[in-house]
């Protein structure tokens, strides 16, 4: 259902957990920049308020689930902090241009790789949400809890993502999920690339 090419390393989930408050602290950051994501890509579909609108209630759901993981950072006495650079999408950003021709050209491929990108990494949270859910259940049940609910929008927010580049691309379906397996098989590169240069406390290091 999510695409995802390659599934995270054991040793990623036992990382974030002996590590929980800075996964936590990255999460928090990750969330903040998935909403200005949202709502530059809004700005950036200004002519199509279909995309708008759904761009920015996704928008407003990431920044409800910043509010949520900072409660609990406030709760275990952490600082936010300044955002580190997430060195997994700026990867598969760059991997843009290496991975074979868009059904689409123009400013509009790039829009597309845009959204595909924003669903790719949304399928790795959801993945890894699942992940910490299970390992948490024993743990911190109520955390278990809230990255248990986090998954199930995480994967509704994968679909959102794909049906907006499928609305943007005007192309062909099959085409557009052609597309989103190139990605997806050079996302899975990048995340065995990064567990073999060490396990990171961080909802995709």
């Amino acid at each position: 259902m999510l695409h995802l090419r390659v599934p995270s390393d054991i040793s990623w989930v036992t990382h974030a957990t002996e590590h929980l408050d800075a996964t936590l602290v990255d999460h928090a950051h990750c969330e903040l920049k998935a909403a200005a994501n949202a709502l530059s890509m809004a700005a950036r579909h200004s002519d199509d308020p279909v995309v708008v609108q759904t761009l920015t209630g996704i928008a407003r759901e990431e920044i409800d689930h910043f509010q949520q993981v900072h409660d609990r950072l406030q709760a275990r006495g952490l600082a936010l902090g300044t955002p580190p650079t997430d060195p997994y999408v700026a990867a598969l950003r760059r991997a843009h241009a290496t991975v074979g021709p868009s059904p689409v050209a123009g400013d509009v491929a790039a829009a597309v790789d845009r959204l595909l990108t924003c669903a790719l990494i949304e399928a790795r949270s959801c993945e890894r949400f699942g992940l910490l859910a299970r390992a948490l259940e024993s743990k911190d049940r109520d955390l278990a809890s809230f990255y248990s609910d986090l998954r199930t929008s995480e994967a509704h927010h994968y679909r959102v993502f794909v049906d907006l580049a499928i609305r943007t691309a005007r192309a062909a379906e099959t085409s557009v999920l052609d597309r989103l397996g190139m990605l997806a098989a050079a996302e899975g590169v990048i995340v065995e690339t990064l567990a073999r240069e060490g396990a990171q406390a961080a909802i995709h290091g």
